[in-house]
């Protein structure tokens, strides 16, 4: 005769910035008593995380990873976790204070204004930090877009109607924050303000930045946080396309 285990309490999925500590949490029900082991998932590395027996995981956020907890009683019967996923982010909006985050969405990713030819694909990008991991709704002309719930907006061959101007709403049991707002022009034959020359230059000429964060120095103070903000510049510079080298130290 077989003991079942059921999983009473899943494990959530996080979006926090690096440095942030949290708590992964599993709790399971059985006849006997139970034994926990939590596992991580990093690109494809699957792995037993050493030493983490307990229903609670304590989490130093370092880098994106998924994780599951198997939970076995002492007939060897054995349940596994929903997989969740903890999204560490390396740079943050500043003005927000780790020691005052509660959890609630933080905007860190906002989408940018877009031309796009008519059957070509169309793309909006939206992130926000939150604990649980916030949901994301999409709106055009303030209408919501009942298909597009995810941090991704996209759209494999854009209409003329698809032109208009888009936001996104990160919600958890926290509250709910809003993107910026931006247009998207579809059918239009250039961006504004850029001659035939200068687009030519464009063209012909990749934009590469090299950026160098120093912190330590033999007779100067540490700076406050030239890591973070060597981090913050390459996801702006990135997102003007960019390539972009950057140097620690």
């Amino acid at each position: 005769f077989s003991t079942a285990v059921s999983i009473t309490e899943q494990p959530v999925s996080v979006s926090v910035p690096v440095g942030y500590s949290f708590t992964l949490r599993c709790r399971a029900q059985g006849r006997t008593s139970l034994q926990y082991q939590w596992f991580c998932q990093y690109q494809s590395d699957c792995h037993l995380i050493p030493g983490a027996t307990n229903q609670d995981l304590p989490i130093i956020a370092e880098q994106t990873q998924l994780y599951t907890c198997r939970v076995n009683d002492l007939h060897r019967n054995v349940v596994f976790s929903d997989w969740v996923k903890v999204e560490v982010h390396q740079c943050v909006a500043r003005g927000v204070p780790p020691q005052l985050w509660r959890g609630e969405p933080v905007i860190v990713l906002n989408p940018s204004e877009q031309w796009v030819e008519v059957g070509q694909p169309l793309q909006l990008q939206c992130a926000a930090m939150g604990v649980p991991a916030p949901s994301y709704q999409w709106y055009r002309n303030g209408n919501l877009l009942e298909q597009q719930k995810r941090k991704k907006l996209w759209i494999a061959h854009a209409k003329v109607s698809d032109s208009g101007t888009y936001l996104c709403c990160a919600s958890n049991g926290h509250g709910e924050r809003w993107s910026n707002a931006v247009d998207v022009h579809v059918g239009e034959q250039s961006q504004p303000h850029l001659c035939c020359t200068s687009l030519l230059f464009l063209l012909a000429t990749d934009k590469i930045a090299l950026l160098v964060g120093n912190n330590c120095y033999q007779h100067h103070p540490n700076l406050l946080a030239p890591v973070r903000d060597v981090f913050e510049l390459r996801r702006l510079l990135e997102h003007l396309d960019f390539q972009v080298v950057s140097l620690l130290d």
